[in-house]
């Protein structure tokens, strides 16, 4: 996967609307959801709508290798058994499947809840779900000869009961994987810096990365969601701030975007609108700081 920064964008109107939402910014990566976030039941990808997107996807300057697709917010895979379950499921199961489809190479998923069942009941669930999911999808897609997908593990802001906040267990669910070839991991900056990882200056960050590396593989991390932190250090919190105005600050995503573990990352930011920023700005803002690297 080569590198590019961008955010996540609406597929308002259609999904292919997403690449002209990107190109808008001057987006070189993006991220979007092929469904309503916030909902069970997903709209049926038209195979127009694929075409399209498809078309305008190869027309721009966007590296296909540098989209992704981020699951929707309802499911939890790493509940305990039941029907919330169940439905999770199914729904990595169609977003694999979806992504595929829409040649989308890489899926961000977020890893869940045990529901105060445990940290090894909750890897559990998580990695039973993925490896079915995996076997599950990949009749359907050699049979469509459409791109395979790696799921990307998303590291999680340490709320209470939450799975993969910390890089300890983040490398014992890719341990159990059956098909790691098939996974990666998505690090959220805001998430590691809210989980008690330090990112606000260089020597933070390169004693944050070598952790990583020790523990997890540096080999696994395939994308950053590039997000400053309204909360500091171990807050537990995922809050999003915009670039460089909350307690990561400049310094912080400056050592980040020098990194060697990053430089050839896609960079997906997902921070807020409001009347202090919007996505244009936070993309200046970011792209100034990466010029001063460069």
């Amino acid at each position: 996967m080569t590198g590019g920064l961008g955010f996540h964008v609406s597929i308002a109107g259609g999904i292919a609307n997403s690449v002209d939402n990107a190109i808008k910014i001057g987006c070189t990566a993006f991220q979007i959801f092929t469904r309503n976030p916030r909902g069970w039941i997903g709209k049926v990808l038209n195979e127009d709508d694929v075409r399209d997107f498809h078309k305008r996807l190869k027309d721009s300057k966007i590296n296909p290798d540098s989209v992704a697709v981020h699951m929707p917010y309802l499911p939890n895979l790493s509940a305990p058994e039941g029907t919330g379950y169940d439905k999770s499921v199914e729904t990595l199961c169609s977003e694999l499947v979806r992504s595929s489809a829409l040649n989308i190479p890489h899926l961000v998923i977020h890893l869940g809840s045990h529901l105060g069942k445990g940290s090894s009941n909750g890897i559990n669930q998580l990695v039973k779900a993925c490896n079915f999911a995996i076997e599950k999808s990949n009749s359907e897609i050699q049979t469509k000869k459409v791109k395979e997908v790696t799921i990307l593990l998303e590291n999680s802001a340490g709320q209470l009961n939450s799975v993969g906040a910390n890089f300890e267990e983040l490398a014992k669910i890719l341990k159990a994987l059956d098909t790691k070839k098939r996974f990666g991991v998505c690090l959220d900056t805001c998430h590691t810096l809210a989980a008690g990882y330090g990112v606000r200056n260089k020597v933070e960050v390169d004693k944050t990365f070598r952790e990583f590396d020790n523990l997890v593989g540096i080999k696994y991390l395939k994308l950053v969601h590039l997000n400053d932190s309204t909360n500091d250090l171990g807050s537990g919190l995922d809050r999003h701030e915009h670039i460089g105005l909350g307690k990561i600050g400049e310094e912080g995503f400056r050592a980040i975007l020098s990194h060697n573990a990053v430089r050839k990352l896609p960079i997906i930011m997902e921070t807020p609108i409001d009347d202090r920023r919007g996505n244009m700005e936070n993309y200046k803002y970011v792209t100034r700081l990466k010029e001063t690297i460069n």
